[in-house]
Order: structure tokens, then sequence, then C-alpha cells
């Protein structure tokens, strides 16, 4: 009992470590993430290496998918580069659990020690938000780190010993098996760097071994799917291109699995570092080949996942993310854009009008009425959304919000 409380906590800590580093990382940039993704990701070959390097930094693979996801749906970086992201960032996972396998038991208390002191001396500023990322990464290694502890003596109990032998290489049991891995863990690095102990400790074969780790992508791409089920059709198309992407892996390395299998097993390695080393040749080689079909796969996901419509005549706010209201400048930033919106049906009441005055139509009485819900709708959603900013300022700028919108809409 102790041990499962044990491995629930520390996914627990790695879930928290990731919010946290994602909160930072949106405190750093704030308003001015829409204009340094639209200069530095409008480029699938930028976009691939940034999924790399972000990924590398957080630690994470979910939380870039966390931020990336977030992105599109604000509408900051169409879903062509995000794919390319993504795909970025199963690389980026692939390194950092080679890094990962050296000896950084120094390196998340001192992440650690350092965030907290520049946090709480520094709060409000950029150097204290960096130290709150400092705490979220210190955080993810320490949970990763727990995460492994805590399995080992369940994976070394008699019961699971039998239930492991019982897999023979089945590649789809076994990516099964895996993807269960990481959603239990809520990480593919911590089911991967699972599977290279337990092939190092002789529990499973190097075959076994490998179809877990395909299956622990898979897994990932699963939980990033999952997360944004509260989130509009574009921050859901990211995912579901990333899960399409894993899957489509799959079926690439069944055909050569077999003298893949037999090469590696042949190298003058152990097999911790066979299981490392193959992860990070499969989602490198998986992700090259296909990082030049996001246009395709960008199509694909639009396709399957389309935006919903508009219910009861009534226009739904596009821009106003709910997780954004930690970050109050990106907050009012999604508030501007979507006042950009009212200015629209704004101005198509207005030409309706026109053409009422030059005889062009004659009754527009019913089309006047749903632009004027749709206003009223927008306008309501724009308030509630900037009621909703922490501070004691949210207030003053929702009245104020108010004020301005109730002057336009007086003229």
């Amino acid at each position: 009992m102790l041990t499962l409380l044990n491995l629930l906590s520390a996914v627990t800590l790695l879930i928290w470590g990731t919010h946290i580093v994602r909160t930072g990382i949106l405190r750093v940039y704030g308003s001015n993430l829409r204009h340094v993704i639209g200069q530095n990701m409008s480029k699938r070959g930028l976009a691939f290496v940034a999924g790399i390097v972000v990924t590398a930094m957080v630690q994470s693979s979910n939380a870039t998918a966390m931020l990336v996801t977030s992105f599109v749906g604000q509408g900051l970086m169409a879903l062509t580069p995000a794919l390319a992201t993504m795909l970025g960032a199963d690389v980026g996972t692939a390194l950092m659990a080679r890094v990962l396998t050296f000896d950084l038991s120094w390196l998340s208390p001192l992440l650690i020690f350092l965030g907290v002191i520049f946090f709480l001396s520094r709060k409000q500023t950029r150097v204290g938000q960096m130290g709150r990322v400092a705490i979220g990464l210190g955080l993810i290694i320490l949970a990763l780190q727990l995460i492994v502890e805590a399995a080992a003596p369940i994976t070394h109990a008699q019961g699971v010993k039998v239930i492991f032998a019982s897999l023979t290489g089945d590649i789809l049991l076994d990516a099964l098996i895996g993807a269960l891995f990481a959603m239990i863990s809520y990480s593919s690095l911590a089911a991967v760097l699972l599977t290279a102990t337990l092939a190092g400790a002789g529990v499973i074969s190097l075959p076994v071994a490998i179809g877990l780790v395909i299956g622990a992508n898979i897994g990932s791409g699963v939980l990033a799917f999952m997360s944004t089920s509260m989130q509009n059709a574009a921050g859901r198309q990211v995912a579901l291109g990333s899960l399409l992407y894993k899957l489509i892996g799959l079926l690439l390395i069944i055909p050569v699995l077999d003298p893949l299998v037999h090469w590696i097993d042949s190298l003058d390695y152990s097999p911790q570092e066979m299981v490392i080393g193959f992860h990070l040749l499969y989602n490198t080689t998986r992700c090259l080949i296909l990082l030049p079909s996001v246009g395709p796969m960008a199509r694909v996901c639009a396709w399957l996942l389309p935006e919903r419509p508009e219910l009861n005549g009534m226009a739904k706010p596009r821009h106003l993310d709910p997780t954004a209201l930690v970050t109050p400048s990106l907050a009012l930033a999604n508030a501007a854009r979507e006042t950009l919106r009212i200015g629209d049906l704004i101005d198509n009441m207005l030409e309706a009008m026109l053409d009422v005055l030059h005889g062009k139509q004659t009754a527009v009485t019913q089309e006047m009425r749903r632009l004027t819900d749709d206003v009223e709708a927008l306008y309501s959603a724009i308030k509630l959304y900037l009621a909703q900013m922490p501070g004691k300022t949210s207030a003053i700028r929702t009245a104020g919000a108010g004020r301005k919108s109730l002057s336009w809409r007086s003229t």
C-alpha cells in the first residue's frame, strides 16, 4: 500500500511540476508570445527545432503539448508548425531519456533551491518567474526519479514477474502495456526509463522492451489528447495529429522490427543502453520521415475535428482561453482579440443598414437581430472572462471595458 501511495504521489508531483513550468513560461513571455511565435515558428524546420529545445528544457513532452495546444487554441500558432513542434518534442523526449541515464541527483535540489530564492525575492519580476520555472523543472526531475524508484519494488514482485514473463514479444500487446505504463506514470519519459531499468535487471527481454517503448510513445499521445478535451477544436487538432503520428510510427516499424531487434542485440552494449538508444533512434527517424507531411496531416486533423458549429444562432468566443487567466497580460490580449470580432460584427451590421438606405435591401430585420444577439453574447463573454482574472485590478479592467463598450454601443 505504501509503495502504491509513493508512486501516486510521485505522479502527482510530476503533474504539479509540469503545471508550474507552463505557468512560469506564460508569465515570463505574456502577451509577447504571439509576436515571438509568429516570427520564429512560421517554418516547419524552426518549429521542429523549437520542439526539441523546449522539451529538453521542460523535461516533458506532455508539458510541451500543453503549451502548443494552448497557443493553437488561442490563435497564436498555426496548426502546421504546431504539428512540427510536436514531432520535435518527441525527439526532445528521447534526448532527455538519454541524459537522465546519467547521475543528475544533484540537479533537482539545485534548481529547486535557486528557484525558490529568486521567486521569493523577486516574485513580480521576470527573474522571479524564471525562478518559478526552475522550481518546476526541479520537481519534474525529482518526480521522474521517484517514479522509477517507487515502481522498482512493484516490478520485482513475483506476480508482476509472472505478468512480464507472459509477454512474448508480440508488438501490439507490448505496445498496449507500454501505453498503459505511460498513462499511469503520466510521462512517456518515466515509462521509458522504467522499461530500461527492467531490461537492465533481466526482468524483460529486448524485444519486449522495444515494444514497451513504442507503446510509451503512443500512451503520451493519448494523454495529450485527453488533456485537451476541454479546449476548442483547434487545440484538440494538434493533440490528434501527434497521436496519429505515433500510431503511424507503429505501423512503419512493424515490417522491420525483427531485423532491427537482431541488429541492436548484436551490439556490445548493456540492455539498458540498448533500450535508450533504440528510443532515440526510433523517435528521431520517425519524426524526420514524417516531418514533410505536417501540411497534409493538418488538413486531415481539421477534417476529423472541425470547428463546432455555433449553437442557437449565438456566436461563441474563440480566443478566451481560461488557462491564460493566470497571466493577466495574456488574458487581456485574448480579450482584445475577441473584441475585434465584435467590431467585425458591427461592421456587418452597418453594411446591412447602408444597403437598406441605398434601397438594395428592404428586409434585414432577422439578420440584424441575429447579429445583435451575437454582439451581446460576445460582450457578456468578454466581461465574464475579465471578471475571472486574479488580482485587485480585474474589477477595474472589467468596469473600464464595460464603459468603453457602452460608449461605442451608444454611438
